[in-house]
């Protein structure tokens, strides 16, 4: 294996779980009309997808750093697509909502990933790597708007006469042999010696110290915003456009697909930014003075809740394609702050990627569980539209926080202060 021989099967494994982490996403009338679902408890299924991810990339943020990505990646595949294949032939709602449950740690993956990259890749380009690995990964959730309604919208068999089902099945399918690979094919690190050396600091005392720095909750929180945002409208959006613009599902998917596809393709660019104002050793926000990386960050956040504003407006004008635009921009967005935020974390603890990544990953996973309850109860009310502005302004104090731990008698040391250790944050010095 080489580093880029590893991003691509890193990719492709990731890209793989995001599309079956969101295949329920485009056939939710189908589903709804089977089970007798109202769009409120559409609005509990989009947000069920995300309950398992906050401890799951926790867990196998640290499991990467002890026991290796190959086969913490191959294992959480594996038992994806058994259970994946299972809700294909759920014959209750409690049965299928359970399966799904498991088949949406898929998501977990994540953090599996961006350890695995961060072990081959040197840190000058840590941010481009991992924005690729992310960003291409991401957007199996556009693959699967496009591609599922297509090919299983109208299924008439093998095996089903219905189309989520045979959507279900199949994909579980390919997750198993895709688990196969992984194993067989995947190397933990660029040389041994690193594998083991990750391996022995993994240990909870470090976790804990990891978990509790500054830099690593500020970071976590903005990925609240960033990517708990996206994962939100991954979930929510083909209901939007369906409800809110009366489109079909095959409309409603590719108008959503728009944001799934900004939102993925373009997470390479926060990274490569990230690393090039490294490079350039130059200013964006001089407030942050030599915190090239913090700066990009935080300019990528305000542009999220501007994005979120912008698309309340589009959206109440009820001007379809100009909500795709806005949604799009949306997406782009979340795109670079994902891109800036994963050029930090690594960059902030090599020796520890997987643990950061974890929390990081873990934490920012919660904007998917609370977000689509926002959507829905706004749509139960009649304020379809509103619900994107009310989460832009839940936004505002997770980019003050950053801002704040940003500034660069703060940031220095943002790796080493935290909680619980007696450090006062506001009074912190890069020469303590």
């Amino acid at each position: 294996m080489t580093r880029w021989r590893t991003l691509v099967l890193a990719t492709a494994a990731f890209n793989l779980s995001f599309l079956i982490w969101f295949s329920f996403a485009p056939f939710t009338g189908q589903i709804a009309e089977e089970f007798g679902l109202t769009i409120a408890d559409l609005g509990i299924l989009a947000s069920a997808a995300i309950w398992t991810a906050p401890p799951g990339r926790i867990l196998t943020g640290w499991l990467s750093d002890r026991f290796g990505a190959s086969t913490v990646f191959g294992i959480v595949l594996g038992y994806v697509g058994v259970f994946s294949m299972a809700s294909a032939f759920a014959t209750s709602y409690e049965v299928f909502f359970i399966e799904r449950l498991v088949v949406a740690s898929a998501g977990i993956t994540f953090v599996v990933g961006i350890q695995h990259v961060s072990q081959w890749f040197p840190e000058e380009e840590l941010g481009t790597a991992e924005g690729i690995y992310a960003g291409i990964g991401n957007a199996g959730a556009a693959g699967g708007a496009l591609i599922l309604p297509r090919a299983f919208g109208n299924w008439s068999g093998p095996l089903f006469s219905t189309g989520w089902r045979a959507a279900f099945f199949y994909t579980g399918v390919v997750a198993i042999v895709m688990a196969i690979v992984y194993v067989v094919v995947g190397q933990d690190a660029a040389t041994e010696a690193k594998a083991e050396a990750t391996s022995e600091s993994a240990t909870l005392s470090t976790w804990l110290h990891t978990a509790t720095r500054y830099g690593v909750v500020a970071l976590a929180l903005g990925y609240v915003m960033s990517f708990g945002l996206e994962i939100s409208m991954n979930g929510w959006l083909p209901t939007y456009f369906r409800e809110g613009f009366g489109s079909n599902l095959v409309i409603a998917s590719t108008f959503a697909a728009t944001f799934s596809l900004a939102a993925g393709l373009l997470r390479p660019i926060g990274g490569y930014i990230s690393d090039r104002l490294v490079r350039d050793e130059r200013n964006i926000l001089p407030v942050f003075h030599g915190r090239y990386r913090e700066q990009w960050t935080v300019l990528c956040m305000g542009f999220i809740i501007l994005a979120m504003v912008g698309l309340t407006f589009a959206g109440r004008t009820g001007n379809v394609l100009l909500t795709v635009a806005a949604g799009f921009l949306v997406g782009t967005s979340c795109a670079f702050t994902e891109g800036a935020i994963f050029a930090q974390v690594p960059a902030m603890f090599p020796d520890r990627s997987g643990a950061a990544a974890g929390v990081v990953g873990g934490i920012g996973t919660f904007g998917g569980i609370g977000f689509p309850l926002v959507y829905s109860y706004a749509a139960t009310e009649g304020m379809i539209h509103l619900g994107y502005v009310t989460v832009a302004a839940l936004m505002v104090p997770i980019l003050l926080l950053n801002a704040f731990v940003a500034r660069p008698h703060i940031a220095s040391r943002a790796h080493v202060d935290g909680f619980f250790d007696g450090r006062d944050i506001g009074f912190s010095r890069s020469d303590d």
